[in-house]
C-alpha cells in the first residue's frame, strides 16, 4: 500500500469520498463528504489540510485520514470535537489495521502530533492502534473522552413504554398528561425538506440561544453559517429534520434529527426557559422517538453529551475516545 497527501478535499471528490465512507463499518454522517467540506469550508479555510489517501496496488482507495493544523505541529481530524459526534480514519471494512500500518510507516521520520476525537469504542484505532504504533517508533494514546447513549428500538412505542422503568414510565406519562393540561394547543411537528428546513432554521436558532447561556455562545455567526450549509446539504439527501413543540404563541421546544443507516440521532436542540415548568424538551423527545419507531427504525442514538434529560429514555451510554498519535 502506498500514501498519497493531498491538500485539499477535491483532490479526492465527492463520489470517490462517499463510496469510501460507505464501505466503513461506522457509515456516520458526520464522515460524509458533505460534512467534512462544510466543516472545513467554514472552520478550517485558512488552516493547512492533509488528506492521506491509502492506496492499494492498483490504485484502489482503501482509506482516508482527512488532517488539518490546529497549531504547529499539531494536527487534527476534519470535523470538529464540537460538532461532530463519531470520528475516525475512514476505512474499507476489514482493511482499517493495514491502513494504519502504512500511515504509521508514512510518518515515522515526522515529529508532529496527530489528534483524532470521537472515535468509536469498537474502531480499530482504539482497539489496535496502541499496539501497532511502537513497531514504527510511536507511540498511540487513548482516553475517553465522553459518552454517546444509544437505545435500540422495538416495534412499537407501546413495547418501548412498557420496557422503560416504573419510575421513568410514570414519570413522562406525568410529563405527557402535564402538558395536554396546562397547554392544549401545544403539539409536534416536524419538516424534512430543504425549503422547510431553510423556512424554520430561524425558529431552532432562537431557542437554541435562549436555552442557556453556553448555547449562545456556542451558536455565533461561523457556527450558524455551518448549520445551515450543513443541514441544507443533509436534507437535500433526505437525512435531517427539524422537530418543534408548536403552540399558538409559538415554538418551546425544538430538535434538530439527523439519519443514516436505520438510526435517528438527536443532533441538537433548544427550548423556552420560561416554559421550562412544562418540560416540554422531554415531551417533544418522546414524540420523535414514536415516530422513529413508526416509520421503522432500529436504533435511537442520543449523541454526545449526557444531559439528565436523555437518560429518562434508559440509553446505554457508549464511550468514544481521543487518540493521539506522536
Amino acid at each position: 500500500m502506498k500514501v498519497l497527501i493531498r491538500d485539499r478535499l477535491e483532490a479526492v471528490g465527492a463520489p470517490a469520498w462517499d463510496g469510501l465512507v460507505a464501505a466503513t463499518g461506522l457509515r456516520s454522517p458526520f464522515l460524509s463528504w458533505t460534512w467534512q467540506r462544510e466543516w472545513a469550508r467554514v472552520f478550517a479555510a485558512d488552516r493547512r489540510l492533509e488528506i492521506h489517501c491509502v492506496e492499494d496496488g492498483s490504485g484502489g482507495l482503501v482509506a482516508v485520514l482527512p488532517l488539518y493544523e490546529a497549531a504547529p505541529g499539531a494536527m487534527q481530524v476534519l470535523g470538529g470535537a464540537d460538532v461532530s459526534d463519531y470520528l475516525d480514519l475512514i476505512a474499507v471494512q476489514g482493511h482499517e489495521e493495514e491502513a494504519w500500518m502504512a500511515l504509521l510507516q508514512s510518518r515515522t521520520a515526522e515529529r508532529v502530533e496527530w489528534e483524532l476525537h470521537a472515535v468509536p469504542a469498537a474502531s480499530t484505532t482504539v482497539t489496535a492502534l496502541p499496539q501497532l504504533a511502537p513497531a514504527y517508533g510511536l507511540a498511540a494514546s487513548v482516553a475517553v473522552e465522553e459518552r454517546c447513549p444509544v437505545r435500540a428500538l422495538p416495534s412499537s412505542w407501546e413495547t418501548y413504554l412498557a420496557h422503560l422503568s416504573g419510575k421513568h414510565r410514570h414519570e413522562l406519562q406525568r410529563k405527557m398528561r402535564r402538558l395536554e393540561r396546562d397547554a392544549p394547543d401545544a403539539h409536534a411537528s416536524s419538516v424534512s425538506a430543504p425549503a422547510d428546513i431553510a423556512a424554520r432554521l430561524n425558529d431552532f436558532l432562537a431557542l437554541h440561544r435562549s436555552s442557556r447561556v453556553g448555547k449562545a455562545r456556542f451558536m455565533d455567526d461561523r457556527m450558524e453559517r455551518f448549520f445551515r450549509r450543513a443541514l441544507n446539504a443533509f436534507a437535500e439527501r433526505g437525512a435531517a429534520r427539524l422537530w418543534f413543540l408548536d403552540t399558538d404563541s409559538g415554538p418551546i421546544a425544538a430538535f434538530v434529527t439527523i439519519e443514516w443507516d436505520g438510526t435517528v440521532g438527536l443532533y441538537n436542540s433548544g427550548f423556552a426557559p420560561d416554559r421550562a415548568a412544562l418540560s416540554p424538551g422531554v415531551v417533544l423527545l418522546a414524540q420523535v422517538i414514536r415516530d422513529a419507531i413508526a416509520r421503522g427504525r432500529e436504533k435511537f442514538d442520543f449523541l454526545r453529551g449526557e444531559e439528565r434529560y436523555k437518560y429518562e429514555f434508559e440509553p446505554v451510554p457508549e464511550a468514544v475516545y481521543q487518540v493521539k498519535i506522536r
